[in-house]
């Protein structure tokens, strides 16, 4: 088990060998001891990569989250929730990545704004991608209809907007597909 006081090193050394459920218990339980802040952090860490590793998306943006919110240092805060904002893109939680686009923002400056902003964009056309090559249209349909919400370049938009009609005749939204038509060159 793991004890207050103990080095991460020794930490790594207790959860080699273990399946990630249990260095998954094993961490939570660690988090309930009095532990420094930079201790927490790897903890936390620690955490989200297990759950990342498992497809438990949510729950490792939230020790992003969590890490986030300790850090002291603007740029780790900013690393911290962007990486949050890629996880609950992931899960198709759009709402809560743009809860975490907007902690990011908040920490950073107007250059850093815009590389989170052309960052997180590019985590959408991945996810997108993602989705076309697994066949889940429309999920890809969804992540597409969020980029065209987005502020992006009139080159990007006009294909998302051949991709999105595409998608749609694909998938017989025969309304949408219309709806988009009308509006292509816009």
């Amino acid at each position: 088990m793991l004890k207050a006081g103990m080095q991460k090193h020794e930490i790594d050394q207790e959860l080699e060998g273990r399946g990630s459920f249990i260095q998954i218990d094993y961490l939570n339980q660690f988090l309930k001891e009095p532990l420094t802040m930079d201790m927490k952090k790897f903890v936390y860490l620690k955490l989200a990569g297990l759950y990342e590793k498992i497809s438990m998306l949510v729950e490792a943006a939230r020790m992003h989250d969590n890490a986030g919110v300790i850090s002291i240092a603007f740029t780790e805060k900013i690393k911290h929730y962007v990486k949050e904002t890629e996880l609950y893109i992931r899960a198709g939680i759009f709402d809560r990545a743009d809860e975490a686009l907007r902690k990011a923002m908040g920490q950073a400056n107007s250059i850093e704004k815009e590389n989170i902003y052309s960052t997180v964009k590019d985590f959408y056309k991945r996810q997108a991608e993602t989705y076309e090559k697994e066949m889940k249209r429309n999920h890809a349909v969804r992540i597409y209809e969020k980029l065209l919400e987005m502020k992006i370049s009139d080159i990007e938009r006009k294909e998302i907007k051949e991709i999105l009609l595409v998608l749609y005749e694909k998938l017989g939204k025969r309304k949408e597909y219309h709806f988009l038509e009308e509006r292509r060159f816009e």
